[in-house]
């Protein structure tokens, strides 16, 4: 028999005693009760009696009910120690076998850890100083049939702490607190917004025209309108047009889906920050981002130096401004940097770079492989990366002057995007040619390239005033800011490849 072969026996086996366990809960009419509540958490009791003695206690008789899961228990006669843990964390309980009702005290010892319990007593210190409650009534409401894995190395297989996070969240207090860490970073950014006189708003996750993004959409289809509708890649579309209705400052913490790879940077539904503040440019944007991101790192670190997988990164300094023609001549010195919008030249330097292209590209696409295949992953200090060509920018606004470039920048850090922003393109006209142009390429093959999205043609029509929208990806903001190495570690249910079914 193999280990794992005898691992899982050993699990059966386990599975069926408490199996068994169950069985006499339920003939005895004690399974699954819902009749206790509990008065206190077990972080307010060691945070409101950290300075108590054993003495004080005992003189206030003070009486709780608590309940939480059986993390750790220890039988040694007639008394027993048992752990319960609640979502603040954990308490420990005493029982005495001749200060509980007759039978209670054999029940306890049969219990099993993950077992949720409830316990009533009065609060008092071991001779170790450790708040303890010392129970007179307990109450067993909810079997745990699994075994938890092994006391003091938790959860450790990596992918199944993501399939399990359920057991994750149980055993590993790292995880907990990363994803109230999380947790704490969207409110942030909310509050953040909100004193800015910024309105939250909520767009349709269901769209009848893919728009927002270049990315392929998941499609569906509704049987009652019978149409095909697919999954928000963003909601930026619907965004401006409330711009256009009025609402000049609009935010909205939505949930986005692309039907693209999957990796240490990408899910197929993720989290993202999109906001659009009328009477601004890609300039107010740059400093809102720095200025949000260094009180946002403050807020979730306690400093603006962020440690993320070994690297330092100071935001509390001035952010690096590269332009992408600027960072391509920078990190490829063998360029000739005056030809940097030959599309003949460019070609030569995909070929040189191993860089695959379709005949389609031109120039400015052409560019961005290179710039995405030999600068991004250098672009370690916090960086913002400006002028990205309008041939890949088909919703921002041409820069006066030049218009080979936009008003549009992306914010990196550990080589890797966190921030989207530019100017917006409110000229109908010129929207309705990008859009014709991106329609042409999808008919000749392009998955990615926009839809021709007429209505939102119509709305520009209206006017929109000038305008700067932003993109901040929030599940690589997590990341960056919480040293996880992984999307998977942020997101609390991250998509996996199949598996062979558990126990």
């Amino acid at each position: 028999m193999t280990d794992n072969e005898h691992d899982q026996a050993q699990e059966h086996r386990l599975i069926a005693q408490r199996r068994a366990k169950l069985n006499d809960l339920r003939s005895a009419g004690f399974a699954y009760p819902n009749t206790q509540r509990r008065t206190v958490l077990a972080e307010q009791l060691q945070a409101t009696y950290a300075g108590h003695s054993d003495d004080a206690l005992s003189g206030e008789a003070v009486e709780v009910r608590v309940g939480g899961r059986l993390m750790a228990k220890r039988v040694m006669g007639k008394v027993a120690f048992g752990k319960l843990q609640d979502r603040s964390g954990q308490i420990q309980i005493y029982l005495q076998r001749d200060s509980l009702p007759e039978g209670v005290y054999k029940g306890f010892k049969a219990w099993d850890l993950g077992d949720i319990a409830w316990v009533r007593g009065v609060l008092f210190r071991t001779s170790t100083g450790e708040l303890t409650v010392n129970a007179s009534e307990i109450e067993l409401l909810s079997k745990s049939l699994r075994p938890l894995p092994e006391k003091f190395h938790g959860l450790t297989d990596q992918e199944l702490r993501y399939r399990q996070r359920y057991v994750d969240l149980i055993v590993n207090p790292e995880t907990r607190k990363l994803f109230r860490t999380r947790t704490r970073i969207v409110q942030y950014l909310r509050s953040y917004l909100d004193a800015m006189d910024f309105l939250e708003v909520e767009t349709p996750m269901m769209h009848a025209i893919p728009g927002g993004a270049l990315a392929r959409p998941f499609a569906t289809h509704h049987n009652a309108l019978d149409r095909e509708l697919y999954l928000r890649i963003a909601p930026e579309l619907y965004l401006k047009r409330l711009v256009v209705g009025g609402f000049e400052r609009v935010y909205e913490i939505n949930r986005c889906f692309r039907n693209e790879g999957v990796s240490t940077q990408h899910n197929p539904e993720f989290t993202m920050l999109e906001l659009y503040m009328a009477y601004a440019d890609c300039d107010v944007l740059l400093d809102l981002v720095e200025n949000l991101l260094r009180s946002l790192a403050v807020s979730a670190t306690g400093a603006t130096a962020v440690t993320y997988q070994g690297q330092t990164y100071d935001l509390g300094a001035s952010f690096r401004r590269l332009t992408v023609e600027g960072a391509v001549a920078q990190f490829n010195a063998d360029l000739d940097a005056e030809r940097l919008r030959d599309a003949d030249y460019l070609r030569e330097v995909c070929k040189q770079h191993d860089i695959p292209v379709k005949s389609g590209y031109g120039p400015g696409k052409l560019l961005i492989e290179i710039f995405e295949k030999t600068c991004e992953q250098q672009l370690m200090e916090p960086t913002f990366i400006t002028a990205y060509p309008a041939e890949v920018s088909p919703l921002a606004r041409r820069r006066d002057g030049d218009p080979w470039i936009t008003d549009r920048f992306e914010f990196f850090v550990h080589g890797r995007e966190l921030a989207n922003g530019f100017s917006e393109l409110n000229d109908p006209e010129d929207q309705a040619e990008r859009f014709r142009e991106q329609a042409s390429q999808k008919a000749s093959g392009d998955a990615e390239a926009m839809f021709y999205d007429e209505d939102y043609i119509t709305a520009l029509e209206y006017g929109m005033p000038p305008t700067a929208g932003l993109g901040i990806g929030i599940d690589r903001l997590v990341m960056f800011l919480t040293d996880a190495p992984s999307i998977r570690d942020v997101l609390l249910f991250p998509h996996l490849r199949d598996s062979a079914s558990s126990v």
